[in-house]
């Protein structure tokens, strides 16, 4: 192992400029075109190389980046949003209004996009004036500028579209797109006329998808990573012993979830997709408690729902289930009179690995045979898509806004809805928490949508995450977000 670890540093060195910023992902991106993207690190890529109509500060305010200002209508149906002046892509163009009339349109129509859902109440954009542009809705939407902090925000240049859907993105951010190498790295270079090229210090970024952790780390400590993303829990200690290094953490948005394949596809026919009954036995066998002293030393929060328990939106009366195996054994046997087997899909990093193992091992003792498949992040998500799992452990990393939180995974048309998933009434709670910006109405919806998705289980939620990352001293200026992005204004390399 020890070889191991010393090659992967040697290679990693060779391969780097001592002008670069190198940052240890856990994953390979998924395409990188915001309107396809499905990963969170395709969205730590895109906060290099797409600016937004507006942004998040690390309070989750939301702040101008392409648009200036915004403004409301009376009847909530409609948004006004000013674009930045003498602003221009990577290929030279410049960004109107017209330009982001043509991405949100895109983003609305195109059969590929994955932003439709995020999108969906937006029924017209229309150009008033070259930097005017107002978005029509169908209904009063409170999360639409949160959606518009992020991916469905991300304006591309019109003229590149077909370039974008292969992953040869142009945008309008600080850093234009040089090249990628499958599961080896994403290089971007710094964008010399940037609208807000003083605030970019920092020539080039080297993304580099290492999915072990203990590697990420080692070549941290030697020098070949100058910021390693999602450090493991277990590796705190060693960061902080390092003088070379520095430690940084804030509370995430994101959370770890088991997808659970209800009605998608001949793989959703078990007992576990079609029993409610076999879905609460699963859940009764997990200790989530155990499960983040063991794999995260005590770092991370239990979680059973999409929201964080200190959110506004947290359903109080429906805390975190201590394990109980008898009910465990009693329903599963009701259910199926006995053992049952599924396979369980994860990542193959080594955190998710270690996770779905002691999920493996805690429902064993209840009678469940669970299989382990261990794929890459990208085909296991392709997989998802085909509706080709019966249960995988998923991450999400958080949006400003609870609906984006929950509706992903749980609307119908969810655009993460992967095991088809599909519940009218729960869709109407949704809609209705949609409709108002009144916090007070939101809270009542989201309580009785949550008392529904949870007691059908189609997502058994496991933890809310800590954002941990190891620095080089040589960094300066990184400000933590709870979103996780790595937002490169302000950064220095000493």
């Amino acid at each position: 192992m020890t070889r191991l670890l010393a090659l992967a540093v040697m290679l990693l060195s060779a391969s780097a400029s001592a002008a670069s910023l190198r940052i240890g992902m856990q994953e390979d991106p998924d395409v990188l075109d915001p309107m396809q993207g499905g990963t969170f690190v395709g969205r730590i890529v895109f906060a290099a190389v797409c600016d937004k109509l507006v942004d998040i500060d690390p309070q989750l305010n939301i702040v101008p980046q392409l648009a200036t200002r915004w403004e409301w209508s009376g009847d909530g149906k409609a948004l006004t949003m000013q674009v930045r002046a003498n602003v221009r892509f990577h290929d030279g163009s410049v960004l109107d209004a017209a330009a982001v009339k043509a991405n949100l349109d895109r983003y609305r129509t195109d059969p590929l996009s994955k932003r439709k859902g995020e999108i969906g109440p937006v029924t017209a954009v229309e150009v008033v004036d070259p930097l005017t542009v107002r978005l029509v809705l169908s209904q009063p939407y409170a999360p639409l500028l949160a959606v518009l902090s992020d991916r469905a925000g991300m304006i591309v240049a019109p003229g590149t579209f077909e370039q974008a859907r292969i992953g040869n993105l142009q945008c309008a951010g600080p850093y234009r797109f040089v090249e990628r190498v499958a599961l080896d790295r994403v290089v971007v270079r710094r964008f010399e006329a940037y609208w807000n090229l003083p605030a970019i210090s920092i020539d080039e970024i080297v993304y580099k998808p290492i999915p072990d952790t203990s590697v990420r780390l080692v070549n941290a400590q030697a020098g070949s990573l100058e910021i390693v993303e999602r450090l493991a829990a277990t590796d705190i200690p060693a960061v902080r012993a390092d003088p070379r290094l520095k430690f940084v953490e804030t509370t995430a948005l994101g959370y770890n979830t088991m997808s659970i394949n209800i009605g998608h596809g001949p793989r959703a026919d078990t007992p576990l997709g079609r029993d409610p009954r076999v879905r609460e036995a699963l859940e009764a066998t997990i200790d989530r408690a155990a499960l983040n002293q063991v794999v995260f030393n005590g770092a991370f929060v239990p979680s059973n729902q999409p929201v964080a328990p200190e959110s506004t939106y947290w359903l109080d009366t429906r805390a975190v289930p201590a394990r109980d195996l008898a009910r465990a054994k009693a329903l599963l046997a009701q259910a199926t009179g006995g053992r049952f087997g599924f396979t369980l899909t994860t990542p193959n990093n080594t955190t998710d690995v270690q996770v779905a193992q002691m999920i493996q091992a805690m429902a064993a003792e209840a009678g469940f045979d669970v299989k382990l498949e261990a794929l890459e992040s990208t085909t296991m998500v392709r997989n998802a898509e085909k509706g080709d799992y019966q249960a995988l452990l998923a991450i999400w990393s958080g949006r400003a806004d609870p609906d984006a939180n929950i509706s992903i995974w749980l609307a119908c048309d969810g655009f993460l809805n992967w095991g088809r998933y599909c519940d009218k009434e729960l869709d109407t709670l949704l809609n209705q928490a949609k409709a108002t910006t009144v916090p007070a109405e939101r809270r009542t919806f989201y309580r009785q949508a949550a008392a529904r998705y949870l007691d059908a289980r189609p997502h058994l939620f496991l933890y809310h995450f800590k954002l941990l990352w190891a620095l080089s001293n040589k960094v300066q200026g990184f400000v933590p977000y709870p979103d996780g992005l790595i937002r490169l204004q302000g950064m220095k390399l000493n």
